[in-house]
């Protein structure tokens, strides 16, 4: 039985920008379901004591010095960018519901995440 609903499986595909036929919808709700289930049952292991990692075997990530070096200018940044507003690109909303929803968003080249 599926975890997720049509609905969930239509605003995935909306997020991901991709037309599904009812059929796809539908096979596409039973295999995103299993994938859950499978996660759940990765969920449920007990792993009290067990410490994380992040790769199976030790490695070194050899790491630079942290050292401030002058940023890529702001026109080079927008040289390719499909829209700007001002010294900012503009992208288009695909989260329905947020404030910026109505209209395009604008992201400044370098700001933080």
């Amino acid at each position: 039985m599926p975890t997720l609903t049509r609905a969930e499986v239509d605003e995935i595909a909306l997020l991901a920008r991709l037309h599904l036929e009812p059929a796809e919808a539908e096979a596409l709700q039973g295999e995103l379901g299993a994938i859950l289930e499978h996660f759940a049952a990765l969920a449920a292991v007990d792993t009290e004591g067990v410490l994380p990692m992040t790769h199976v075997l030790p490695t070194t990530a050899p790491l630079r010095a942290d050292v401030v070096e002058p940023s890529l200018p702001v026109e080079d940044a927008l040289r390719a960018a499909p829209a700007r507003h001002g010294d900012l690109i503009s992208v288009p909303s695909i989260i329905p519901g947020s404030p910026a929803s109505a209209g395009a968003s604008h992201h400044r080249p370098g700001a933080g995440e």
